[in-house]
């Protein structure tokens, strides 16, 4: 399935301003949300989270055609990755690890704002190596 990429970059523009409203707070049930969102992106597709069906609705109509379509399955992974930090996070702020809370939110909101800011996916980049990783090992056998 194609995507359109402005739709990823803009949940990550949203993302970015979640993760650092947690890091100001300490909230780990609004970091429990974020990991709620990441889950739904993963798990049921990114047209379908929270931050996809704002995109769809609200902004995408407002903009041309996009120049060029990208293969979906990075993003969710990348997804996945943020859910995995978020899942950490809110254990670390429920529990009153705060550190811990702190330092997984702080992993999330650098990879988000990465891609809001500049285009950059780190969870797409490290879905690619493990491929290729495993391609070349699936090519050895």
């Amino acid at each position: 399935m194609s995507i359109d990429p402005r739709g990823p970059r803009f949940a990550a523009v949203l993302t970015s301003l979640v993760l650092a409203a947690v890091l100001v707070s300490g909230s780990g049930v609004l970091l429990a949300v974020q990991a709620a969102v990441f889950a739904v992106g993963a798990f049921a597709g990114l047209g379908r989270s929270p931050y996809g069906v704002l995109y769809r609705t609200f902004v995408r109509p407002r903009l041309g055609p996009p120049s060029e379509l990208e293969d979906a399955r990075p993003p969710r992974f990348a997804q996945a990755v943020g859910l995995a930090f978020a899942l950490v996070g809110t254990v670390g702020y429920l529990t009153g690890t705060t550190w811990l809370g702190m330092l997984a939110t702080a992993f999330a909101l650098a990879a988000a704002f990465l891609n809001a800011a500049f285009g950059y996916c780190l969870g797409c980049e490290m879905y690619l190596l493990l491929r290729r990783g495993g391609a070349r090992v699936g090519a050895r056998a």
